[in-house]
């Protein structure tokens, strides 16, 4: 048995955010249906594909059912609000608004099943001078400052290469949210509306920076602190043959070990004297030596925090990732093929693929649950 077998989600969301929560949800045992629009989540139509099939959609939505419903019709709403009178959870994506117009929004979900949880997952939430703007992953961490501490060394703010306010502050932060919500239903029985706001939702990203302004009464500025490019104990150092080193010796300890290794010069392991200067011996050290020189150095030399840079698919190969059964989960696609499923971030013995029920999960088809909705 799953954590969350009995659990129904409505699932209005579209695109990342919500799909990879209402995942997490799936994955943990619950049942998830998609009630998609006419045509479909848009990401069914994204690349790669194989036989014509979205793989991102298949990633996302994999384990889930699907209806296909034009709410703008009338009694849609009504026909939709009757699956309400049964589910635990109902999950949006849209501004705010919208689905009070589709005659689906919070106020008609509480009338139709007041123990139902709503969430509303939101680029700047509910409420506020810009709830009704439209945006994307990258405005709403720039907005929250995230790319305003993240530059490179010339000042320029970085591309961030995933997508962090949609992930890291929208699907997580709406998973807690709807099992914190789903704890205290089961206790009292009473619903709840999560106002989920990603732009907002970005700020524990930025915990140091915020306690450092707070405390200075500046605010910090990139490459400053000692985790985003202050300390030359913290950072990416390129090898003779264009590898790269991650170095993570904030511990002197660890420090210790990395300079004995490197065999930096005395009068540079004090760095609060001159970090530049030490940054600079490093960089020389590292870089007089190709990877494979310095790969078994660091596989023998456990404590030391740092670690070759792997491209992805190495990393994926990862012995360490295989013992654990990281990528164990399978995603069936309509021909038959079987691709690994990407990793959600529960606990061994949570997910499927580690509960025993390691068969592979396949996406929905557009509206294959549509007796659902017509029955209801």
């Amino acid at each position: 048995m799953l954590f969350l077998d009995g659990v129904k989600v409505l699932d209005f969301t579209t695109l990342l955010p919500g799909p990879l929560a209402t995942l997490v949800l799936a994955e943990a045992g619950a049942e998830v249906i998609k009630i998609e629009r006419p045509g479909g989540d848009p990401i069914r139509h994204a690349p790669p594909f194989v036989d014509g099939e979205s793989v991102p959609f298949a990633m996302l939505n994999r384990g889930k059912r699907s209806i296909e419903v034009d709410l703008k019709e009338p009694g849609a709403a009504a026909r939709v609000l009757a699956l309400v009178e049964t589910a635990d959870v109902v999950i949006e994506q849209f501004r705010p608004g919208v689905m009070d117009r589709l005659g689906v929004g919070y106020e008609a979900v509480q009338q139709a099943n007041p123990r139902c949880i709503y969430c509303a997952i939101s680029g700047y939430g509910q409420r506020g001078r810009r709830a009704d703007v439209a945006g994307h992953d990258l405005n709403y961490v720039a907005e929250a400052g995230l790319l305003g501490v993240t530059s490179d060394r010339d000042g320029q703010p970085t591309l961030p290469h995933t997508q962090l306010a949609d992930i890291g502050a929208g699907s997580y932060p709406a998973v807690i949210n709807i099992l914190l919500a789903l704890y205290r239903a089961r206790r009292s029985g009473a619903g709840a509306f999560l106002d989920i706001a990603m732009t907002e939702q970005t700020f524990p990203f930025l915990w140091q920076a915020l306690a450092h302004g707070w405390a200075t009464g500046t605010m910090t500025s990139p490459n400053e602190l000692p985790l985003t490019g202050g300390s030359p104990r913290y950072g990416l150092y390129p090898t003779a043959d264009g590898g790269m080193l991650a170095l993570g010796a904030l511990e002197d300890h660890f420090w210790a070990s990395f300079c004995e290794l490197v065999e930096l010069p005395e009068a540079l392991r004090d760095d609060t004297r001159d970090p530049e200067a030490t940054r600079r011996g490093i960089r020389d050290a590292v870089a007089a030596r190709p990877s494979d020189f310095w790969r078994p150095k660091l596989k023998d030399a456990k404590h030391l925090c740092c670690t070759l840079v792997p491209s992805l698919e190495d990393a994926v190969k990862d012995p360490q990732f295989a013992e654990r059964g990281i990528f164990d989960g399978r995603i069936g696609l309509s021909n038959g093929t079987e691709l690994p499923a990407v990793p959600v971030p529960l606990a061994h013995g949570v997910a499927r693929r580690t509960a025993g029920d390691g068969a592979p999960t396949r996406a929905p088809s557009l509206g294959e649950a549509n007796a659902l909705l017509t029955s209801a």
